[in-house]
């Protein structure tokens, strides 16, 4: 007989490890009591891995354009120009921002992924739209 630390027996031991089988296959609670689970994180929940969030450290400009862009486009989407991603945006029913930022942007530019397109939309966006040239 073994004696030990142990303050389950062998058979509650196996029941534990069956209970723990579907949690640790799947990555998510896989109780039939929905109350009993940990509320998952919204998505405007802050980010508070490395610390309170300040004015300071919040996702710039760049990551959250990025962040509605990857939500409404998919890599099949890529690469493309502005048209076709406005087409593809406009059927997804995307937010009017992101539609009206791709009209601005040059026609015959080309996009081979999300990041690509928020780097131009920003560096657009900083520039401003091009003013009236003088002769």
């Amino acid at each position: 007989m073994q004696r030990g630390s142990d303050r389950m027996s062998v058979h509650r031991d196996d029941e534990m490890k069956h209970e723990l089988q579907g949690l640790l296959r799947s990555g998510h609670p896989t109780r039939s009591e929905e109350w009993n689970d940990p509320e998952p994180a919204a998505e405007d929940d802050p980010d508070v891995t490395y610390g309170p969030v300040t004015p300071g450290r919040g996702p710039t400009y760049l990551e959250a354009l990025r962040l509605d862009l990857a939500r409404n486009l998919t890599r099949g989407s890529f690469p493309a120009g502005p048209r076709e991603l406005t087409r593809t945006l406009r059927r997804g029913n995307a937010p009017d921002a992101l539609v009206e930022g791709l009209d601005r942007l040059p026609h015959k530019a080309r996009y081979d992924n999300v990041q690509e397109l928020a780097v131009a939309l920003t560096e657009h966006s900083r520039s401003g739209p091009p003013g009236p040239q003088s002769a």
